[in-house]
């Protein structure tokens, strides 16, 4: 077990004083084995009232109404999270889905509905035929598979820091070969997708211990997507359930991914949106600063 510290900050600057519409915020995880939410601190600046809930993937959600008008909108989400993780992550996976291609049962399809349907276009196939070339042969295992696909775009991609909001087409960044967290994980989803593998999007932090003075001198590999919010998928296969990659860092499980929601695409997804009243031109810029440090404190 892990004791963390997140620190989300974020900072919107006008030109004159503006009023803020509705904001929805999605920073704040849900208690599970893996991960179990000690504290959380919301701080606004103007204040406003929240409201909390429940979205359809079961995520919590806050709905924020500012009083004020300012120049400066700030928003400061600090949570302390025991994080709970195999040293070694075993994947038992059900006799029948061992190997690939593999057929989920009629109840799994059900249930997992959208999450097995492609959402973006592929109108040269170039996403397919990627995902078909790690099906080396068949059958094939499947969690090599899985993991063949998850390393390659960890070794075959460059990672960059994109300051637009969005995320590129699969097939943009299939032939950019470049991209955000964001854009991997959507690539890696809609590849695993194209095979008939039910996947979804997570969101999150990202804990590095290279950025942890607490942890200084602890070493461990070297991570992209720290100091921001950070995000993967999920890929549901029959006994283990939900198994994290993460493609960026070429992870599985690993203990430092820090989930707070999952949806079925990555415009679901959005940590911190909301609008203001006011001319185009006073918006100067916003800044996203993210701590996630590891703490020696006793926080129950």
């Amino acid at each position: 077990m892990r004791h963390l510290t997140v620190r989300h900050a974020t900072t919107y600057r006008y030109a004159e004083p503006v009023r803020f519409g509705e904001h929805r915020l999605m920073i704040r995880p849900r208690d599970s084995h893996d991960l179990r939410l000690v504290g959380a601190e919301l701080t606004l600046s103007p204040p406003g009232n929240v409201r909390w809930l429940h979205d359809v993937f079961g995520n919590s959600v806050a709905l924020v109404d500012f009083v004020a008008a300012a120049q400066e909108l700030t928003i400061v989400s600090t949570l302390h999270l025991d994080r709970y993780a195999l040293a070694r992550p075993e994947f038992i996976v059900e006799a029948d889905a061992a190997l690939y291609p593999f057929v989920y049962s009629p109840g799994d399809r059900t249930d997992l509905g959208r999450l097995l349907e492609r959402h973006h276009p592929d109108p040269d196939n170039t996403v397919d035929d990627w995902a078909r070339s790690f099906v080396i042969e068949r059958p094939t295992g499947t969690l090599d598979l899985l993991m063949r696909m998850n390393a390659a775009i960890r070794s075959d991609f460059s990672y960059a820091v994109r300051h637009e909001q969005g995320t590129q087409a699969p097939a943009f960044t299939l032939e950019a070969r470049s991209g955000t967290c964001r854009d991997f994980a959507l690539l890696f989803i809609e590849a695993v997708r194209s095979l008939g593998f039910a996947a979804r999007f997570v969101t999150g932090y990202l804990y590095d211990p290279a950025l942890d003075s607490e942890a200084a001198g602890a070493g461990g590999a070297d991570v992209a997507g720290a100091g921001a919010t950070h995000a993967w998928a999920d890929v549901y296969l029959p006994g283990p359930g939900w198994i994290e990659f993460d493609p960026t860092n070429g992870l599985v499980a690993a203990e430092n991914l820090i989930r707070v929601a999952v949806t079925r695409d990555p415009a679901q997804a959005v940590p911190v949106a909301g609008t203001y009243e006011g001319p185009p031109e006073a918006f100067q810029g916003m800044e996203v600063v993210v701590e996630v440090t590891s703490r020696t404190d006793e926080v129950r």
